[in-house]
């Protein structure tokens, strides 16, 4: 009798919804305080370039995961192109992405919904949303993904309503006010910031095994969702920053506030608005859509990357009722608690971003080498403009990669002591086994 397999369930629309899902948490929080850094000019120079990139990288990763439809993704490309130990570093790179991103996003849910129920804390409220959003994903993929396609659409409608009450009200002079507050190096102090608007998206390659035709589906969700994500991006920048200046969603009675929708809306409306209310309240669902999207999308990450590294280790099994990676969510569950505990969010999502960029640029040399090493390789799907799109995604990984040690040096030495370890543990693990 063979082992379970991961059950194909997943349509285009599904795949839509989740790799929307993964980030539009990062249009409601966290991208306004690259403007402490940068100013308008430079967050938006940040972000022209991380859109370049997401753009590039998103059409190369997408043939990859159509060649390659596996769920641990960058992992399983790289360990193809380049062989184990550079699949391991991607491995590594991804998993820490996937599993240090929920923990901030969880502490933003904790946070909002302690404004109404104060008497719960913070973190009280997070640890039980990753306990509900495991079991939902332990549950069924299906399941999870229709979920995550209901609250995807919600979070959408909702940023469009927040862009067609702003935009008529956006001046010029709100765009260019004090638009490069420290200078040129701002712009490379605001990359993470910019970042988090398209963290994640990759995770759609982490279903391809999950999806009805892998191929075809994921490159019609793939292409829709970063489309999507892209005019988001434009929308809420400009809808937030230029009604009243880009201090006006970043301070709150003196103190930095992550939370730039409702600070740009309460200039026009007031805070005691019904529509304010309503955008705050239903603004919960693009932290909820990215927290569980995340967290799918890191247990296939686990789930492969246990299987392939620890043969018959727990992570890498299916759940013989359910049909996923149940143990895997469950081990990501805990190591994202004990990162909550940290209290360290801005911290974890520094790190999360350097393991983001560390896949980008392996994945873009797997996809160049492949290219050459396997050229009668089956491509469904082929990116565009090949090879200047891996190239330039490929160059601006690396230059920011670059940009965030120089910025975050402790941080970045933190991370690649964890890569280090976590090799020299796998080499010496490996020796043994043989």
């Amino acid at each position: 009798m063979s082992a379970p397999q991961l059950k194909q369930t997943l349509t285009p629309i599904m795949v839509w919804g989740l790799g929307v899902g993964y980030v539009i948490s990062g249009m409601y929080f966290g991208w306004n305080l690259g403007l402490e850094q940068g100013g308008t000019l430079g967050l938006g120079i940040a972000t022209v370039f991380i859109v370049l990139l997401y753009v590039t990288f998103t059409f190369s990763y997408t043939e990859l995961a159509c060649a390659i439809p596996k769920a641990g993704g960058g992992f399983d490309y790289a360990t193809r192109a380049l062989g184990k130990d550079a699949g391991f570093i991607a491995g590594i790179a991804q998993s820490i992405e996937f599993i240090f991103a929920p923990p901030a996003i969880a502490f933003a849910l904790g946070a909002y919904f302690n404004l109404f129920f104060p008497q719960i804390p913070i973190l009280a409220i997070a640890i039980l949303a990753y306990v509900v959003f495991t079991a939902l994903n332990i549950y069924g993929v299906k399941a999870a993904a229709t979920f995550e396609l209901v609250i995807t659409i919600l979070a959408v409608a909702e940023l469009l309503l927040f862009c067609g009450i702003t935009l008529p009200q956006v001046e010029a002079k709100n765009l260019t006010q004090n638009a490069l507050p420290h200078g040129w190096s701002g712009a490379f102090a605001s990359l993470p910031f910019a970042i988090w608007f398209f963290l994640g998206i990759e995770g759609v390659a982490n279903i391809a095994e999950e999806a009805i035709n892998p191929k075809r589906t994921i490159m019609l969700g793939f292409g829709s969702a970063i489309f999507t994500l892209v005019i988001l991006c434009v929308l809420t920048f400009v809808g937030s920053v230029g009604v009243g200046g880009w201090e006006a969603v970043v301070y709150k009675d003196g103190a930095t506030s992550d939370s730039p929708l409702p600070l740009a809306l309460a200039q026009l409306v007031g805070n005691n608005n019904l529509l304010y209310h309503a955008l705050i309240t239903v603004g919960l669902f693009g932290l909820v859509a990215s927290f569980h999207g995340l967290m799918l999308a890191s247990g296939r990450s686990t789930f492969e990357f246990g299987k392939v590294i620890v043969p018959n280790s727990m992570v890498g099994k299916v759940h013989s009722k359910f049909q996923t990676p149940a143990n895997a969510l469950l081990f990501n569950m805990m190591v994202g608690i004990l990162a909550l505990l940290t209290g360290k969010t801005s911290e974890i999502i520094t790190i999360s971003v350097f393991g983001a960029l560390t896949l980008y640029f392996i994945s873009m040399i797997s996809l160049l080498k492949l290219r050459t090493s396997e050229p009668r390789l089956e491509r469904p799907f082929q990116v565009p403009f090949y090879p200047v799109f891996p190239l330039l995604a490929l160059l601006i990984s690396f230059v920011s990669l670059v940009a965030m040690t120089i910025f975050n040096l402790r941080l970045a030495i933190l991370y690649f002591l964890i890569i280090a370890l976590s090799f020299g543990i796998y080499k010496v693990t490996k020796r043994k086994l043989r």
